[in-house]
């Protein structure tokens, strides 16, 4: 299996052992962390493919160690919480998380997304050369660079995302929910104003720069990348 070492950060032992036990069943191999500043140097020395990461933990906490991750690197991270608060799953969510689970979860079910963010996350030959190119605006998802009139934009992934998605179905409008199904790849119920953060940040970095086309807000509906 490719791409099969998982870390597992939290701080409950039980919890710990349990989705270790299964994700080996799997085929999986797995390294574990009791603490936010162990998962992070586990993270630097073992490379590995996905991680796992509990919210409530001693030292750092869930989103600081996402934050570091997200720093240096685009590895699928799935977060868990006993939280369920709409908050939470936003924050998660734009701090770029893939998925999202509250506990007490379903190990089985754990172990389904995590394989199906695993394989999402694997570059197939179709998405060798991922760029659209627009007047003053060139989006490559290959190497997650984005270039607005000839100048290279820092971005985090998820913007990048979205905008990759929105650019490659012009003119055609969506959800925030069907965005957040196609860009996160999952089913999200709940508030969805993550899709909200995530365009005026991408505004943002757009302003002032000419082109045939727009973000465009379709009120009462969603979203459209607008080109003329």
């Amino acid at each position: 299996m490719s791409g099969n070492k998982i870390l597992i950060a939290d701080d409950d032992e039980n919890i710990v052992e349990l989705i270790r036990l299964y994700l080996e069943k799997e085929g999986f191999d797995t390294i574990t962390a009791g603490g936010g500043k162990t998962a992070v140097k586990l993270f630097k020395e073992d490379a590995p493919s996905l991680v796992i990461l509990d919210i409530m933990m001693p030292e750092m906490d869930g989103w600081q160690v996402c934050r570091e991750i997200r720093r240096t690197s685009n590895i699928p991270i799935v977060m868990l919480t006993a939280k369920g608060e709409t908050f939470d799953k936003v924050l998660g969510l734009e701090l770029g998380a893939d998925d999202y689970m509250v506990k007490p979860f379903d190990t089985k079910e754990l172990v389904a997304r995590v394989k199906a963010v695993l394989r999402r996350s694997e570059p197939s030959a179709s998405q060798a050369a991922k760029e659209i190119i627009y007047p003053n605006l060139t989006v490559n998802l290959s190497n997650y660079e984005l270039k607005l009139a000839g100048n290279m934009i820092e971005v985090p992934p998820k913007e990048l995302e979205l905008l990759y998605f929105l650019a490659s179905n012009p003119n055609r409008v969506f959800t925030r929910e069907q965005l957040l199904e196609e860009v996160w790849g999952f089913d999200y119920f709940g508030d969805s104003r993550t899709v909200d953060v995530h365009i005026k940040r991408l505004r943002e970095k757009l302003e002032g720069v000419e082109g045939n086309w727009q973000l465009k807000t379709v009120w009462g509906v969603g979203y459209k990348f607008e080109v003329r």
